[in-house]
């Protein structure tokens, strides 16, 4: 099957100097405009890991968080990804917004949040998504849908009438990027494309061709 579908990037451009100035920034800066623009889960990423062979696993998650200059994404930490990011201490993210033609690839090391962040994260979900955090036992096998929901029902009669804490097993992320890649699409593949560095004297940024 042939695929010959094509864009001609032309919704942007960017600069050394935008760039420079403050890397982070503009990245965060991004993010408010793609929640801004009202898409569908604008901050939707990819999170690279590696398992134990060497071989690399992505999946898509949400970022909940930018603070202190890092990443916050929340899992069950007995996941796939969770075992990954706990063995290594190391993950990639990667953005991309289509409709503004934009991409952030993220790269650095991966610690865990606090117990107090994760707690405090966790009593802000809906009581569904708590429950469903008690009920699967993320990336194991399961013999039916009907033994996942029956999961499910057991918790939240467990919990009925209580507030749901979170269970142990659960909590938040954070990735702390040692590098940072910025691209603005441009016309006839001439990408705008930077590779930001973190150094002791701040970021070091270069232009790469696209």
């Amino acid at each position: 099957m042939g695929l010959h579908s094509r864009t001609d990037y032309q919704k942007g451009e960017l600069h050394l100097e935008d760039v420079a100035k403050d890397p982070w920034s503009l990245f965060e800066s991004w993010v408010e405009e793609a929640v801004a623009s009202g898409i569908s889960d604008p901050t939707a990423f990819t999170l690279s890991t590696v398992d134990e062979e060497g071989c690399p696993h992505g999946r898509i998650v949400l970022l909940r968080d930018t603070r202190n200059e890092e990443l916050v994404f929340y899992t069950n930490y007995r996941s796939e990804k969770g075992e990954d990011l706990e063995r290594l201490g190391k993950a990639g993210a990667t953005f991309f917004w289509p409709h503004a033609e934009r991409q952030v690839r993220v790269r650095g090391k991966v610690s865990k949040v606090s117990a107090e962040e994760s707690d405090v994260y966790f009593a802000s979900r809906p009581r569904a998504s708590q429950l469903g955090a008690w009920s699967s036992a993320q990336s194991s096998d399961i013999g039916s849908r009907e033994h996942l929901d029956q999961q499910f029902e057991t918790a939240k009669n467990r919990f009925d009438g209580l507030d749901v804490p979170r269970p142990p097993h659960w909590g938040g992320f954070s990735l702390r990027p040692d590098a940072i890649e910025i691209w603005q699409g441009r016309p006839s593949r001439m990408h705008d494309r930077f590779r930001c560095q973190r150094s002791s004297e701040g970021w070091k940024v270069v232009r790469l061709q696209p």
